[in-house]
């Protein structure tokens, strides 16, 4: 079967290929075989491929942080059966067949698109947990992101809405500001060192406890000049390169914390009966068209070079998924 891994740290389209290895074994009790239908690619796959983040390992690995797929055989005691859609919760998903232990399958409605499945895992749960987990947000309230356009940024949107949460989006181009409005953003700037003293003028000195920062750098010194006082800052994402930027003054002064957020954190120790009562909500979302995130364009196995060269290209309009066992209908 083909399977993709991760060869050394560098451009992903250069470090990452596909073998032909032995197709797994049976599952034994406990176990699952799953056919991998559909897979995401994630910033954190590609800023993992690059030695960024946490990533693969001992090299070469199997990859691939995201996978959807039906399960082929399952094993005595796994409580899944065949034909169960699953999603995959562990780091190697780029493959023809996974054969993985059933705590690390989620079983999703078969009602929920390939499509979306693949992308169930990581970005709704993040843009979810971010908003519930930190500050007990009140309708009225008003949480800021930045890299709002991304599928974090889309669904984070979408969640706040419907929380009676007004949302104030940062964005690199004055082309995104436009479709962030008709996607339900309240606000949607272009980020900038003044990007505080525009947002102030539009919404006065209304509570701003939250701020969601996918960037670090600079841009979080940016966004801690919009929060309130008492505010909590999260920082998830390491887009820039550079470590976040924070003035002694917001966390001395104005009483600001800023704090990580890795999904992986909350999953790893989460009773499976959360984890299932999460990704239920998250799977509901989709279908219910409360969240959505466009596909741009899909690729097999063999064109992974392809496929990572356009997810890590500027100017997206959508994810860039993997369909290890042929197109999708």
């Amino acid at each position: 079967m083909k399977q993709a891994k991760l060869y050394a740290h560098g451009a992903p389209h250069e470090v990452v290929r596909v073998d032909e290895v032995p197709e797994p074994d049976a599952p034994g009790p406990g176990r699952a075989l799953v056919r991998v239908m559909a897979c995401g690619i994630n910033p954190a796959d590609l800023l993992g491929f690059e030695g960024r983040y946490p990533g693969p390992s001992p090299l070469p690995a199997p990859c691939g942080i995201e996978g959807a797929g039906i399960v082929e055989a399952a094993g005595e005691g796994s409580g899944l059966e065949t034909g169960d859609h699953v999603i995959i919760l562990t780091r190697a998903n780029w493959a023809e067949y996974v054969e993985e232990s059933a705590n690390a399958l989620i079983r999703i409605p078969k009602t929920l698109g390939w499509r979306d499945a693949a992308q169930l895992k990581v970005n709704p749960p993040t843009a979810y947990r971010m908003l519930v987990d930190y500050k007990a947000l009140k309708p009225g309230d008003w949480v800021i992101q930045n890299a709002a356009n991304s599928a974090v940024g889309l669904h984070l949107i979408r969640f706040a809405k419907d929380m009676g949460v007004k949302t104030a989006n940062i964005v690199r181009r004055a082309d995104l500001i436009e479709p962030l409005k008709a996607h339900g953003g309240d606000i949607v700037l272009v980020g900038g060192p003044d990007q505080a003293e525009r947002l102030r003028a539009e919404i006065g000195d209304a509570n701003v406890p939250l701020g969601i920062d996918a960037i670090g750098g600079a841009a979080t010194r940016w966004m801690a000049d919009c929060l309130s006082d008492g505010a909590e800052l999260v920082n998830y994402g390491y887009l820039s390169g550079d470590p976040c930027q924070i003035e002694p003054s917001h966390l001395i002064v104005r009483g600001m914390t800023l704090t990580g957020f890795w999904l992986g954190s909350w999953l790893g120790p989460a009773p499976r009966a959360e984890k299932h009562k999460l990704f239920d909500e998250m799977a509901a979302a989709f279908t219910s068209g409360k969240i959505v995130s466009p596909v741009e364009a899909e690729y097999g196995l063999d064109r992974i070079e392809e496929a990572l060269r356009h997810a890590a290209s500027g100017g997206r309009g959508g994810k860039i998924l993997l369909t290890p066992n042929g197109p999708l209908a």
